[in-house]
């Protein structure tokens, strides 16, 4: 039998403490606010915990647990309760709920909500009170039990779970499956542990999966939704042994990512933090919303030149790593009048003379065959023309013609050799003398020519750990924690520096690099006709007004082609790149006539709740059918709307309806396409017919 040890509401969310009576072991329920906690009664009723923990040395479950997951161990069942905090303030709840175990150890675990979020924020903190060294080998950051209260033992299909795929050029793809399908259902008897465990090893922590999953209540229309806030080795665990079914997640265990780690006696150690949501109704993309919106303060909080979302031109898809003071002053006189707020100077201003790219980073001596009066030139000419200059580094990793690649005291290694891939190694952040060399090159670079913007980018993954550390795993770990607290250092040494998160294009897109960053590069898929499906895709997991979008444009593109490219750029922060200085009048003027549109539309880009109409595209590479993305503004920006519609490939004789807000009196202020489009508002449908393949129509709306 279980009981309620303790009931809060947290904004529009109810944090429901449950105690089983016979093991006191204690987990937690989230339910929307307005739902009351009178669970169905369950036939195989099974205790969870609201920690999950596995000590070396302690058993393992049974139940063929082993090699599928760490959880339930024995270390789980040691754990007692030692009491329950819960502080309310005027901005903040904080539950810190503490377990103890008979080897003096403490686990506490924090569950918090900041007034006017519509998500919580969930992390666990072990400490080691014994007089020995503790060996944790996994730690969760969160565990949600009880899902869900209202579904019956005897019902089945009714619960599905969301998880969003992710691989180069092709990020973001939503993946629905019922409980059934990933073979969770229950056994006959109750024994043998279900498990599907998933995640990422690695150094690029969205290269499979993102870290979220999201679990429907389809009878009742509830949404429980999680996220991981961690830059390494990650893993989510859905587990049912019983009627109901648990998902936890946090660091990648040792059996998952060969993490393991030794807490010394009066030492402590501190999960990622979970982003944690639950509502009703709305779909995915409500759920996916609430905890995206968790960043929205820290975004706000961010440089003040990023508030009104202005416009990129990066030259790298004009120069393609090639870029000297000659070429970047001609694309500067093409672009000087068209609004661009900043110009980044991409890969290759370092390289020598016959080494590409892509296998010179990591010394970074300014090229003097590209710029042979030197950098400052250059910086002072894009100034001269009313942009801030920016610039590219990939901070962590060293080309293989690079003199930096043979610094192999400096650089990870596994098993006592030198961690390499096919083009890169990669320092090791936990050095000293490593953190200052990159402050030399690095920000010594950004402050001395005057730099106000860096993309930072990451085209390799040092997969599951290196030497140094107790593990693998944690060898990984601390090199990418030490990672982070280099981007907190450029921040501080470079004040008001606007950062951009790039991994191969999206292989970075998880909270807590983008807390750290302005916005991120959203794929590398920069001229491909999947863009709008990658950038609508990615509104569940990044917010808007932090994903940079490119319009590649090149000389030979129709008009057509170039409304398709640029509305793309309305999915979030619009950036371009391409054959600037051969374009003709008129597509300029398409172009120009986007980026009026954008700006038009940056409030609703930057507040507002994002829905996907249209079938769903089965080839990325051959996209099929239409989708439109509809936002609608909030905050600021509540009487604004925009709708970005799309043809794939296909028979678009039937017009596309999308459903408005019901009581919303919107009015079509203005229409982007490259030609006079069919739109009409009918009621509470936005009607738009596009018969042809590959046509972009963006309306923006208006109360």
């Amino acid at each position: 039998m279980k009981h309620v040890y303790s009931e809060t509401i947290l904004g529009d969310m109810k944090a429901v403490y449950v105690q089983d009576e016979e093991t006191g072991s204690v987990e937690l329920v989230l339910l929307p606010g307005d739902a009351c906690y009178e669970p169905v009664v369950k036939e195989k009723p099974y205790p969870d915990s609201l920690v999950q923990v596995k000590l070396v040395g302690d058993p393992y479950q049974g139940a063929y647990a082993g090699g599928r997951t760490m959880r339930e161990s024995a270390s789980v069942y040691a754990l007692t309760l030692d009491g329950q905090q819960i502080e309310k303030q005027e901005e903040k709840t904080e539950i810190r709920t503490v377990f103890k175990d008979d080897k003096e150890h403490i686990y506490r675990h924090y569950l918090i909500w900041e007034r006017g979020k519509e998500s919580l924020l969930s992390y666990t903190v072990f400490e080691n009170h014994s007089a020995q060294t503790a060996q944790l080998e996994m730690l969760s950051s969160f565990s949600l039990g009880g899902i869900s209260p209202f579904v019956s033992s005897d019902e089945w299909g009714q619960i599905q779970v969301h998880r969003i795929r992710s691989v180069w050029s092709m990020e973001g793809r939503l993946e629905t499956q019922l409980l059934e399908d990933l073979q969770l259902e229950p056994s006959w008897g109750g024994h043998a542990v279900r498990c599907e465990r998933f995640g990422q090893v690695g150094s690029m922590p969205v290269n499979g999966f993102f870290p979220y999953a999201v679990v429907e209540d389809t009878k009742s229309d509830i949404f429980w939704g999680v996220q991981l806030m961690h830059n390494a080795s990650w893993q989510i665990e859905l587990y049912r042994r019983g009627d109901d079914l648990e998902i936890s997640g946090g660091l990648a265990d040792y059996d998952f990512g060969h993490w393991k780690k030794q807490v010394a006696p009066g030492g402590r150690f501190v999960t990622p933090t979970a982003i944690l949501s639950v509502c009703r109704g709305g779909g995915v993309d409500r759920i996916s919303q609430r905890m995206t919106t968790a960043l929205d303060t820290v975004v706000d909080a961010g440089p003040v030149s990023e508030q009104e979302l202005p416009i990129i031109f990066n030259e790298y898809c004009t120069t393609w790593g090639c870029p000297s003071h000659e070429n970047i002053c001609g694309i500067v006189d093409a672009i000087k009048d068209k609004g661009f707020s900043y110009f980044v100077i991409d890969c290759g201003w370092y390289k020598q003379e016959g080494v590409p790219w892509d296998v010179a980073m990591g010394d970074y001596r300014i090229s003097p065959e590209l710029f042979p009066d030197g950098l400052q030139k250059t910086v002072d000419y894009i100034k001269a023309n009313g942009m801030k200059p920016g610039i590219w580094f990939e901070i962590d990793n060293v080309g293989a013609k690079a003199d930096s690649y043979q610094l192999t005291d400096h650089l990870l290694k596994r098993e006592g050799e030198v961690l390499t891939t096919s083009m890169r190694r990669f320092w090791d952040m936990r050095q000293e003398w490593v953190q200052e060399d990159l402050a030399k090159k690095v920000i010594g670079t950004l402050n001395a020519y005057g730099f106000e913007y860096m993309k930072m980018d990451y085209n390799d993954s040092i997969g599951v750990g290196c030497d140094g550390a107790e593990s693998l795993g944690e060898g990984l770990r601390q090199n990418m924690e030490a990672s982070v607290e280099f981007i907190r250092r450029v921040k501080r040494e470079v004040p008001g520096i606007i950062l951009e998160n790039c991994a191969s294009g999206g292989h970075k897109l998880e909270p807590l690099m983008m807390s750290e960053c302005s916005m991120a590069s959203f794929s590398d898929a920069h001229e491909c006709e999947e863009i709008p499906i990658i950038a609508a895709n990615l509104h569940r997991v990044i917010l808007p007004r932090q994903s940079q979008i490119w319009a590649v444009i090149r000389k030979t593109d129709s008009l057509k082609r170039i409304a398709y490219s640029i509305a793309n750029t309305f999915l979030g922060r619009m950036c371009l790149s391409g054959d600037v200085t051969e374009l003709s009048d008129a597509q300029w003027q398409m172009i120009d006539l986007g980026i009026a549109f954008y700006r038009k539309a940056a409030p609703v880009i930057k507040h507002g709740y994002s829905m996907r109409f249209g079938p769903e595209v089965v080839s990325y590479r051959h996209p099929t059918g239409w989708q439109c993305l509809l936002r609608l503004g909030t905050g600021d920006a509540q009487r604004q709307a925009m709708a970005v519609f799309h043809t794939f490939n296909g028979d678009h004789e039937q017009p596309m309806e999308i459903p408005m807000p019901i009581g919303c009196d919107f009015r079509i202020e203005e229409i982007y396409s490259d030609a006079e489009a069919d739109v009409k508002l009918e009621g509470e449908r936005l009607i738009c017919t596009i018969p042809e393949d590959m046509r972009a129509v963006a309306v923006l709306l208006a109360m």
